[in-house]
């Protein structure tokens, strides 16, 4: 003991601890089944760091880190475990920086340490620096991914700002982290931003089938002035007519489709490529187009078709 602790007596040990919020690891494992992979970045110690991921899910409970297979199987040698073999990495921020300056003299090493790590079912980096936190966002969107960064520190706003959507805690949140957000969470819940994405795939989904309702109508629309002018039947459908059927009967259905209610494996599909998955795509337009606008067209014809029969074309 110095001078300074001379007299001192020990009397005990006061530990805290900050839980995960309740239904965390409900909001991860939704997350999870709808193909959305959860990253935990944080500044904490690589221990404590992978002690709250299992806890809320992020490292799956038969999940192993490299570490884990060593032990279990090589007496602790690291360098005799393989990549496939363990599906949950841990990365401190030290080692994560030294691979990080060996990037000038082996590009390719760090690449591949990347895509080692992103590649995971489980990752975890702790003690990360906010420099590391970008490189970690740019490095998943390099990857093709699609990113979307919570925060709620001065720390966190490099990142907040280079993600896809950067989502900023309302409550505990800084204006700063408030101001590089694209979106900020009123109730700090993990759990809020799954609904968000379940909402928006409901939205999506939605308006794929009111384009699709609204589309279907065309062909069972002009499908009779072509014949009027080509075959010159009876003109079935006059312009008052088809205004009707657009404004008096299609309007209220198609307006209808944005309050239908989820589907029941929304949440289990996994996302959409935005490259090709787009609202209006060349599936929907045939759908909507070749195969229910042709059998109105067809069922029209047939009820005129009849009628004509009945009472004689003229």
């Amino acid at each position: 003991r110095n001078e300074n602790e001379q007299g001192l007596v020990f009397i005990g040990l006061y530990a805290m601890i900050d839980p995960p919020r309740p239904g965390v690891p409900e909001a991860v494992g939704r997350c999870q089944s709808a193909g959305i992979k959860v990253v935990m970045v944080t500044g904490d110690h690589p221990v404590t760091a992978k002690a709250i991921a299992q806890k809320v899910g992020i490292i799956g409970p038969h999940s192993q880190t490299k570490e884990q297979v060593a032990q279990l199987k090589y007496d602790g040698n690291l360098d005799r475990v393989n990549d496939d073999e363990y599906d949950a990495i841990v990365v401190p921020g030290h080692l994560l920086q030294e691979k990080l300056d060996t990037e000038a003299e082996d590009p390719q090493g760090v690449a591949d340490f990347w895509n080692n790590a992103l590649n995971k079912d489980n990752v975890v980096f702790a003690r990360t620096s906010p420099q590391q936190k970008l490189l970690i966002v740019s490095a998943v969107q390099e990857r093709g991914g699609i990113v979307a960064v919570t925060g709620d520190g001065v720390n966190d706003s490099p990142a907040l700002k280079k993600a896809d959507i950067g989502v900023a805690m309302g409550i505990t949140g800084t204006e700063v982290a408030k101001e590089a957000a694209d979106m900020i969470l009123l109730d700090d819940n993990f759990a809020s931003i799954v609904n968000g994405v379940e909402e928006g795939r409901i939205i999506f989904d939605n308006l794929k089938k009111s384009i699709a309702y609204t589309l279907s109508s065309n062909i069972p629309e002009i499908a009779p002035f072509l014949l009027f002018q080509t075959a010159a039947i009876p003109l079935p459908l006059s312009t008052v007519m088809i205004l009707l059927v657009d404004l008096g009967t299609d309007l209220a259905p198609a307006i209808s489709m944005a309050y239908e209610g989820r589907e029941s494996d929304i949440m289990s599909r996994k996302p959409r490529n935005p490259d090709r998955e787009k609202l209006v795509t060349w599936r929907l337009v045939s759908f909507a187009y070749l195969q229910i606008g042709m059998l109105q067209a067809i069922a029209g014809f047939y009820a005129y078709f009849t009628v004509l029969n009945g009472f004689g074309f003229r």
